[in-house]
């Protein structure tokens, strides 16, 4: 599993507001699960008019807020959401409670620190079971420990 670090507003879009491409200056070959991560930096070129001004208010910053799997790395898209020159398409986004964590450059492996966070709550059982497959990190507690 990766982690890609994201501006708010994209981050919460991504999650929440229906943007299925995250457009980057670079390609990847990764197909699968990668955490949404909101930098800390609100996106400079964001000229969203028309968001409601509830939506401005519930955006987070520095952290985790969701998942969602990338399933494909394209050059040309009739999605609304697709600048280029190269565009992530994403695919079933889920919100997860807001784990504050650094941000970094790049599409990169999950830290296990980060899933070791996790320990103990099952919000992420998918994640966390594919984290223990990649990195052998105990990510759930078994049964008798909860």
């Amino acid at each position: 599993m990766k982690i890609l670090s994201v501006r708010q507003p994209w981050a919460h879009l991504i999650i929440h507001g229906g943007k299925d491409i995250e457009n980057r200056k670079w390609k990847t070959n990764y197909r699968g699960d990668v955490l949404i991560h909101a930098s800390k930096a609100y996106s400079s070129s964001a000229n969203l008019p028309n968001l409601p001004d509830g939506m401005r208010n519930s955006f987070q910053f520095g952290g985790v807020i969701g998942v969602a799997e990338l399933v494909d790395c394209v050059s040309a898209s009739k999605s609304k959401w697709f600048e280029g020159p190269f565009g992530f398409v994403l695919r079933n986004p889920r919100p997860i409670p807001f784990i504050e964590w650094p941000g970094a450059l790049g599409l990169r492996d999950v830290p296990p620190e980060l899933v070791r966070r996790r320990i103990g709550e099952d919000r992420l059982s998918v994640t966390a079971l594919s984290m223990e497959r990649m990195h052998g990190v105990r990510a759930l507690p078994e049964a008798a420990d909860r």
